[in-house]
């Protein structure tokens, strides 16, 4: 049976933040933080640090945006990352963002989301095993290009939004087969979703609802929304009571 580890979203305004929530989550048990590419402006400082004051807790991004970094230059700042942590501890997450944050943000062309992310790939998978530090890396696939680009090319997927019924059926299928017949080992799966541990279920999922409603509005979450079959945020959310 794989094993099944349990992380939560790394988040701070300051690197000192950063660091507080990294050793209470390793204090707690926690397995992994991962670090949405906006915290703290740059997560990868911050990272760096908290990486140098725990021992054990891995630090991935999820994800770094493929858009607004050259290939070149993201494998160097990983690599940086990597070495200053220490072997084993930091997991390179990418994707491609979104059509409002890539054109109407960065104003950048997002014409070719899935081409644009397997070249992306093709550039920095091979800097991150040829370094000094191995960097593990992940691709946020919700797509079959993407689940195909990320079993053949990477060591697995950083998911949001995909609830068990659409890693069961939709995601674990399509990378594990992609892996297989490109010869790679079984790829990693990492899911995320919101939780809420409340009495009351009712409250918890109208205020996901609320606080998540912008991912049911972007076409990439709604099917993977719909490939679990729900319909929204607030269905997807891991909600009970202790």
């Amino acid at each position: 049976m794989t094993a099944l580890r349990i992380g939560l979203p790394g988040f701070g305004t300051s690197v000192d933040s950063i660091v507080r929530q990294a050793q209470r989550a390793e204090a707690d048990g926690f397995t992994s933080l991962w670090y949405a590419s906006a915290v703290a402006g740059d997560p990868l400082t911050a990272m760096a640090v908290a990486g140098r004051e725990t021992t054990t807790i891995e630090l991935g991004t999820a994800v770094l945006q493929s858009y607004a970094c050259h290939p070149l230059l993201q494998a160097q700042r990983a690599g940086a990352v990597a070495a200053a942590i220490g072997p084993g501890r930091f997991t390179l997450g990418i994707g491609p963002s979104h059509r409002p944050v890539v054109e109407d943000v960065l104003g950048l062309d997002y014409a070719t989301p899935g081409r644009h992310t397997e070249d992306y790939v093709d550039v920095v998978a091979p800097l991150l095993r040829d370094g000094d530090v191995e960097v593990p890396l992940l691709v946020a696939a919700l797509g079959p290009r993407l689940l195909r680009v990320a079993g053949e090319k990477t060591d697995g997927t950083v998911l949001w939004m995909a609830n068990a019924r659409a890693v069961a059926d939709h995601v674990a299928p399509r990378i594990r087969a992609a892996a297989a017949d490109a010869g790679r080992p079984a790829p990693r799966v990492v899911a995320g979703l919101p939780v809420a541990v409340h009495d009351d279920e009712d409250e918890a999922r109208a205020t996901a609802a609320e606080q998540f409603a912008v991912y049911g509005q972007l076409p990439n979450y709604q099917r993977i929304l719909g490939r679990g079959g729900v319909s929204g945020p607030a269905e997807a959310a891991i909600v009970g009571d202790e």
